[in-house]
């Protein structure tokens, strides 16, 4: 079989090392003397922008292995989709694995920004499909239906992207209305993105057995995540493939990466050991799977090199890999033997992670790597 192994692009920002906490390379940061991008040279601002370490990071992942990178979208980031028309250049197979939410965008209008993105880019993009975790980010979008709804309105935006692009296309719906929708001529025939899909909840898991290529979810103790695949296999006419999100801290030692972790947990404060709730059906499943976990960091490994803490250290999902390069390459290889077809994998900084990871585990992956 052939595993996609992506790798995360920082737009956010990065943290020179997991155990600390504060941006000083990309993203919108403040200026600080030594940062990168946005950083003070003779006390002025040097030019170097969240763009320039995007490009960066995609040019030292595709360089160390990686097939392409997700570009996520949250209010504190640059946009992705003019984020990957930025970056194109800077990269020659690399695929774009651009993070949206359906609702803040007309699907005619998505239509025409994909058949135009794939034609300049010889077909490099690919869709990470997400409805939304609710609460205050959501409403800082604007954005105020329900739950179920938001996955019913992706579903719908999904039927008609796809009729438009194959179009002239007619729909009236709960949500869109368009008649003889379709690409002009010069944009028709492009391959239609790949489409990995996310989301934990029974809404979630429907519409992914509807639309999704591939069903992508954050890393779970692997019992847990081999029963939500079955679930979406329940639930699919044609059932796809699976993708997991895994963060990697890898050493050359167990004990060099579990010092890093270490090194982390000392540096936040009880409130910040405990993180907020969310709505998202995914956080909360991984609360549960480490609910009553005492003090000490240790107590969130739920299996050997599974640990439960990485959104204490930084934002983000709540479980990674921790351990040797052989240990992480081995829990990677038991996840392709789970069943997953493909891998978005991140580390904390995002560029020297990726080097390390290119370097160390993907070569010992058992796995044949597309």
């Amino acid at each position: 079989m052939s595993v996609d192994i992506y790798w995360r692009i920082a737009m956010e920002g990065d943290a020179p090392a997991l155990r600390l906490g504060d941006i000083t390379r990309g993203g919108f940061g403040p200026y600080l003397p030594g940062a990168l991008g946005p950083g003070l040279r003779g006390g002025a601002p040097d030019g170097y922008g969240p763009v320039d370490y995007m490009g960066e990071v995609a040019r030292a992942t595709e360089r160390s292995g990686f097939v392409g990178g997700l570009m996520p979208s949250f209010p504190e980031t640059d946009d992705p989709w003019a984020a990957a028309a930025a970056l194109a250049g800077e990269t020659t197979a690399y695929r774009f694995m651009i993070a949206f939410q359906p609702g803040f965008l007309h699907p005619v209008q998505a239509a025409r920004m994909s058949a135009s993105l794939q034609a300049a880019t010889g077909g490099r993009v690919v869709y990470n499909i997400i409805s939304g975790g609710g609460g205050p980010q959501q409403l800082w979008w604007g954005d105020k239906v329900a739950h179920d709804d938001r996955y019913a309105r992706t579903s719908e935006f999904l039927d008609v992207l796809k009729g438009v692009w194959d179009g002239p296309f007619d729909h009236e719906g709960r949500f869109y209305r368009v008649e003889s929708a379709a690409l002009p001529p010069e944009l028709r025939g492009q391959p239609f993105p790949e489409i990995f899909f996310s989301g934990s909840s029974p809404a979630a898991i429907a519409a992914a057995g509807r639309h999704a290529d591939y069903y992508l979810s954050w890393l779970e103790p692997f019992d847990a995540l081999a029963a939500k695949f079955a679930l979406v296999r329940e639930h699919s006419d044609t059932p796809p493939k699976f993708a997991v999100r895994v963060d990697v801290l890898a050493r050359e030692t167990e004990e060099e990466a579990w010092e890093e972790v270490r090194a982390g947990w000392a540096r936040l404060g009880d409130a910040q050991r405990t993180p907020d709730a969310s709505e998202s059906v995914g956080w909360q499943r991984g609360r549960a799977f480490t609910a009553g976990a005492g003090d000490d960091f240790r107590d969130l490994e739920v299996q050997p090199n599974v640990w439960g803490g990485f959104n204490r250290l930084r934002p983000g999902p709540l479980f990674g890999l921790v351990g040797d390069y052989h240990q992480v390459a081995a829990r990677l290889d038991e996840l392709i033997d789970l069943g997953v077809d493909a891998f978005i994998l991140a580390g904390v900084p995002h560029l020297e992670e990726a080097q390390r990871v290119g370097r160390h585990v993907l070569p010992l992956l058992k796995g044949k790597i597309a």
